[in-house]
């Protein structure tokens, strides 16, 4: 009796198992095959100074420190990292690695693999064809975090825009920004993706060097777990010079950033970055 018990739950564990194999994979092919809706070609163009002659002094010292004049305007990015991620404030940072695809018109990709041994987290986060999710299992087998609606939408365009440092031809590609220059070293890109407002304000040095960007991101960071726009940002600590772009190679950032509350929960390196 108690052995055809034990091999029914052996059976149906075995069951189970494949069943979320099944959907690992069919979740791998479905974020595949969006990364490879975001790959894309040069423009054909390359950046000139004449490009940003008419744009305010700081923005065209920002463009010409993060282009090398003839370099081909790329329409996406694909990024190789590593870092370190926590869950909250009061969290241990865990080790994380991930690859990401930026395309300047079309969305992002960032697949990931956080922390290892039995605390391995894998999924993915994105914003393409007009939509964004949020998708993370144990070991990529146990669903942990599957979110899908319009708040997170909005959220991943505030990120899709928040990182166009690392692709610094989207400002470029962009029809619709708008720039404003607020002092000698800080400046202000506003533009809308898909209805969404994004306003980015970067600071940078006397040469152009980006040092810090904020934007107001919507998110449930609040007291009462209420969507909200958040003060959300980053600070760069070192840049580095990929096929004619410069662009920041190590970043920390968070929620509520520029303020008291500010949460850092995100350290990155860029190890490898692709323009095309």
């Amino acid at each position: 009796m108690f052995t055809k018990i034990f091999f029914g739950i052996g059976a149906l564990l075995a069951i189970a198992f494949i069943i979320l194999v099944i959907i690992r994979v069919r979740n791998e092919q479905e974020i595949d095959r969006i990364w490879r809706s975001l790959e894309s070609s040069p423009t054909g163009d390359r950046f000139t100074e004449d490009m940003v002659a008419e744009l305010p002094p700081p923005v065209q010292r920002y463009f010409l420190h993060s282009i090398a004049p003839g370099t081909p305007l790329a329409s996406s990015v694909s990024l190789e990292m590593s870092g370190s991620f926590r869950m909250a404030q009061d969290k241990p940072w865990i080790p994380m690695r991930a690859k990401q695809i930026t395309s300047a018109l079309k969305g992002f990709v960032w697949k990931a693999v956080i922390g290892s041994g039995l605390f391995k987290f894998m999924g993915a986060d994105y914003y393409a064809n007009k939509s964004g999710q949020m998708r993370f299992a144990l070991w990529g087998l146990i669903p942990l975090v599957n979110v899908q609606n319009p708040d997170i939408t909005r959220s991943a365009i505030g990120r899709f825009v928040g990182e166009f440092f690392w692709l610094p031809s989207a400002l470029l590609l962009q029809r619709n920004v708008t720039w404003k220059e607020i002092d000698d070293k800080t400046i202000q890109a506003s533009l809308k993706v898909d209805g969404e407002p994004v306003t980015l304000t970067m600071v940078t040095d006397i040469d152009g060097k980006l040092l810090k960007v904020s934007f107001p991101r919507w998110g449930e960071h609040t007291e009462d777990g209420s969507y909200t726009y958040i003060p959300f940002g980053g600070e760069f600590q070192e840049e580095h010079t990929f096929g004619g772009f410069t662009i920041p190679s190590q970043i920390s950032a968070g929620w509520w950033f520029g303020t008291e509350r500010y949460s850092e929960f995100f350290l990155a390196t860029i190890e490898q970055a692709e323009f095309c």
